[in-house]
């Protein structure tokens, strides 16, 4: 019958909304208007009615007949034929009928959702490779259900996987199905953040206070950050491949972003502390000036003094720097434990950490075991992430020194706290034994920098001046890298390259002696003998 056509288990038709005067009923194929009078056969009208197709689906697990897939509306016989064969061709996938099953479920949830059915392509590629397809999963959806399956990792990682969901994922990349997101559509989401970079650093150049308290708890995302948020998403994704083969390729995998280069760490020279100090004077003059010449409080002198931009984010103090430093803190309680930190490389964790059962004065020597870091506000404890972290680094006698003071003046401070007193076993303690907060540790040390007048260093800092001032002295690579608690001497040493200018002096010395040692025992005679054709005046 020319017009309409019938396939295996489809059929196309013409249909119309018209409906019946007497019933009020929708005619559908029965009106007649469909068709025109006259000739032989059936003839369609060209002005009257849509095509549509209805095609038979695979029954339900349980054996309950499902429902034909009816779709309607389209202009030509041609249009409504190319649908259906669509259509008969994602069932025809596979002959599974579990398969076949979820392959419907595919069809009709998509073309609910978008109005068009599955690329086929699409749907062999997950079927051979049987990947769930299941379309309706979110980037937003999947990421939560990745958070959930990480049982096992550390607060500190899972604070940051939260982190780059909560501020990223979700909000640039959240609504996107799973299976439809692109390599363009992660590209966009640093494009945002380096966009929003903009926006944190003019609000925190601003001199309107309101306008700078807008980002106060946010920073500008820089290379390394952007790094370890796209290995986050590059993991949830391959665990997506691998584990629920919801998706066949990884978009996370394939975006470039910049070189993540650590900054280089930089000496505080009498140059560059000359510079820094006159751009700290004249922050200072300008808050002094927003308080109407109100004099500055400590903590407000504090903040200028810790904020004032540096030559580099990383900078190391020169030894007389440590030495003055340490000078200033011979008095505090915590003396012992910045001195760990600044000699032996202690990560503030690691320090604030540090029990005494690790400890043996006798020997000199004391096992890094244990940790305390921050989670948020909130402190964490647990063993070093590294096996290489999990180590015992020997003591000089100055530092074994000032941990015999140190542990007399807790026994002093045990004695006056009575039973208020809490036996935690760490070295380092509060008035009344409990540890201690390691962003205490980090105020106090900014407090000491500037009461010294040393131009500021973070406190972990002062593990690459450690680093530094070993290396300085002569100590074996390997040997950095062990006290250190890396995991190879490469990262020891690509990491921790600052050069005092001292040092640095003195090697050029060392070169050139060498040279002028071999310059005063060199022959004067010529070394060859030139033919005798050739000009010596001219050669």
């Amino acid at each position: 019958m020319k017009g309409k056509t019938t396939q295996m288990n489809g059929t196309t038709f013409k249909t119309c909304s018209c409906r019946d005067e007497a019933t009020g009923k929708r005619l559908g194929k029965a009106c007649a208007k469909l068709r025109r009078p006259g000739g032989a056969g059936e003839r369609w009208s060209s002005t009257h009615g849509r095509w549509a197709y209805q095609l038979e689906l695979p029954a339900h697990a349980d054996g309950r007949r499902r429902n034909p897939l009816r779709r309607r509306g389209f202009a030509t016989l041609e249009e409504a034929e190319a649908e259906l064969e669509h259509a008969r061709a994602l069932l025809a996938l596979d002959e599974d009928p579990h398969v076949q099953r979820k392959i419907t479920e595919l069809m009709l949830s998509v073309l609910k959702d978008t109005k068009t059915l599955p690329p086929v392509e699409e749907v062999r590629r997950k079927v051979r490779t049987r990947q769930d397809l299941n379309p309706t999963v979110t980037v937003a959806e999947w990421m939560q259900e990745f958070l959930r399956r990480k049982r096992k990792i550390d607060a500190t990682t899972r604070r940051s996987y939260e982190a780059h969901i909560r501020l990223y994922f979700t909000p640039y990349l959240g609504d996107i199905r799973l299976d439809r997101l692109r390599v363009s559509d992660v590209a966009g989401m640093f494009d945002a953040i380096e966009e929003f970079n903009d926006v944190i650093t003019a609000a925190r150049a601003s001199a309107d206070p309101e306008q700078r308290a807008t980002v106060r708890y946010r920073r500008p995302v820089g290379p390394a950050t952007m790094h370890r948020i796209r290995a986050t998403l590059r993991h949830a994704l391959n665990i997506a491949i691998k584990q629920d083969r919801l998706i066949d390729f990884n978009p996370a995998a394939v975006v470039e972003l910049p070189d993540a280069v650590s900054p280089k760490a930089l000496v505080w020279t009498e140059e560059r502390v000359a510079a820094w100090n006159r751009d700290l004077q004249e922050r200072l003059d300008v808050e002094q000036r927003q308080r109407c010449g109100a004099r500055l409080s400590r903590a407000a002198m504090i903040n200028v003094y810790a904020s004032v931009p540096r030559p580099s984010p990383v900078m190391v103090w020169t030894p007389s720097h440590t030495f003055a430093f340490l000078a200033q803190a011979a008095t505090h309680r915590l003396f012992a434990l910045y001195r760990l930190i600044a000699l032996r490389g202690l990560r503030r964790g690691e320090a604030v950490g540090l029990r005494w059962k690790d400890v043996d004065l006798a020997a000199g020597t004391a096992g890094v075991h244990w940790q305390i870091t921050q989670l948020g506000w909130e402190p964490v404890q647990g063993r070093p992430k590294t096996e290489a972290s999990d180590r015992t680094i020997a003591l000089d006698a100055d530092t074994v020194t000032a941990l015999r003071a140190h542990r007399k003046r807790q026994a002093a401070e045990r004695l006056a706290a009575g039973e208020a007193w809490m036996d935690s076993g760490f070295v380092f303690t509060d008035e009344i034994g409990r540890a201690l907060h390691p962003q205490q540790v980090s105020d106090q040390f900014y407090l000491l920098s500037f009461r010294a007048g040393l131009p500021p260093v973070r406190l972990h800092d002062l593990r690459h001046g450690a680093a530094s001032i070993m290396l300085a002295a002569g100590v074996d690579l390997k040997v950095v890298q062990e006290t250190l608690g890396h995991v190879s001497s490469t990262f020891t040493r690509d990491t921790y390259t600052s050069v005092y200018p001292e040092v640095a002096r003195a090697a050029a010395e060392s070169a050139a002696a060498l040279i002028n040692t071999a310059a005063s025992g060199a022959q004067t005679a010529r070394l060859i003998t030139l033919p005798n054709h050739i000009d010596h005046a001219t050669t």
